[in-house]
């Protein structure tokens, strides 16, 4: 079986979540795969909307929410095209839902409030930006200053 008969798309992440997973584990494995395993092939990771059960409890819909919301800004910082899928009423809550721990802090409210991205808001999802921090984008960019700092150094020294 090739590898990329297995990929950790947001579909089987959601899918994932409803079954018990912990939900920061299997978007973790989702991210592995968009950000280095499968990054070049993002739009097949993204094509199967989230599938809510038949009668999803408030953390079912959440994380549904959540998912939508992800595809949706990924798919705006990487230049992917968005599937239709992520525009579902149902990917909505009726309700604001604060992720971050403190979150019960009003000032911690506050800052949800003005840092979290348009589509997570749109969705009354509060999170924050750092979600989805990148440790691969971050490890690539460590690695070119401190070749440029060493090839700078050693030039002012030659």
């Amino acid at each position: 079986m090739e590898a990329l008969d297995r990929l950790q798309t947001m579909a089987l992440t959601y899918q994932a979540i409803c079954q018990g997973e912990r939900p920061w584990v299997a978007l973790g494995n989702f991210m592995n795969e968009w950000f280095d395993y499968a990054k070049d092939h993002r739009a097949r990771l993204i094509a199967d909307p989230v599938t809510l059960p038949d009668a999803p409890g408030i953390d079912a819909l959440r994380w549904a929410a959540f998912c939508a919301a992800s595809v949706e800004w990924l798919c705006g910082r990487y230049g992917i095209a968005c599937p239709s899928w992520v525009h579902n009423a149902a990917y909505c809550l009726p309700e604001p839902w604060f992720d971050s721990p403190g979150a019960h802090k009003p000032q911690v409210r506050a800052r949800l409030l003005h840092q979290t991205p348009e589509p997570f808001r749109r969705r009354n999802v509060y999170c924050g930006n750092r979600m989805f921090a990148n440790k691969y984008e971050f490890a690539e960019h460590y690695q070119r200053r401190h070749a440029t700092a060493t090839t700078t150094a050693t030039s002012a020294f030659s």
